[in-house]
Formats: C-alpha cells, sequence, structure tokens
C-alpha cells in the first residue's frame, strides 16, 4: 500500500523545494492556521497554486499536507515561500495574545463562590 508522501519520487520533491530540505521560517508547525491573501498567479508553481486554493478558507498546516499529498516538512518550505511573499497568513491557534487576555483568577473565585451560593 502505497503512503502519500513518503513513496514521493525524491527528485520530485527536490524539485518542489528548489534543493531546499528545511524551512527558513519556523513560523509553521502542525497546527498553524493558515489564509491565502491572494489568487493563484499565471506561472506560479503548481504546488504553490494549490496552497492558496486549498487556503482560500483558514485551514490547518496539517491539513494542507494531507490535501496535497506531501510530507509535512516539505509543505512547510512551501508555505514560507508563500509567507514570505505576503500571498499567507499564519497564525498559531494559541497565541501569547490570547493568553493575555484570560481573566483574572480572581474574579473567577468570585464567581465560584456565588455559584456555589446559588
Amino acid at each position: 500500500m502505497s503512503r502519500p508522501g513518503r513513496d514521493d519520487d525524491p527528485d520530485r520533491l527536490y524539485t518542489v523545494t528548489g534543493g531546499r530540505s528545511r524551512s527558513e521560517s519556523d513560523v509553521f508547525d502542525l497546527v498553524t492556521i493558515v489564509v491565502s491573501e491572494s489568487a493563484p498567479a499565471p506561472g506560479m508553481q503548481s504546488e504553490h497554486a494549490a496552497i492558496l486554493r486549498i487556503c482560500h478558507s483558514p485551514t490547518a498546516v496539517v491539513e494542507v499536507a494531507s490535501y496535497l499529498g506531501l510530507p509535512v516538512s516539505i509543505v512547510r518550505i512551501l508555505l514560507g515561500d508563500l509567507h514570505a511573499e505576503g500571498r499567507i497568513t499564519a497564525r498559531h491557534p494559541r497565541t501569547a495574545a490570547s493568553v493575555d487576555q484570560l481573566p483574572d483568577p480572581e474574579i473567577l473565585k468570585q464567581v465560584l463562590v456565588g455559584l456555589r451560593n446559588l
């Protein structure tokens, strides 16, 4: 049984990434949400164009890899290219800003006491 990405011709994967084996950006992990900011351009690499179409709505990196049938490491390199060009935006679902927006623990304690008194 063939597994997507695992049994691909190494020469093809080498060509897809332009010979790169690592992403220059560490922005992308498996759950990073990616959204395309532009439509595919004529003459664009087919994998880049496919990513822009897939990410028309918010999509996780692991989902992009699944749709393309490519290893996540290869997809991260391609996403890095698009991110550097400003064609996509990336956001991790749990950012430091969201931690800062959590309610004050003292307020939560008071709410709990109030609920128990009901």
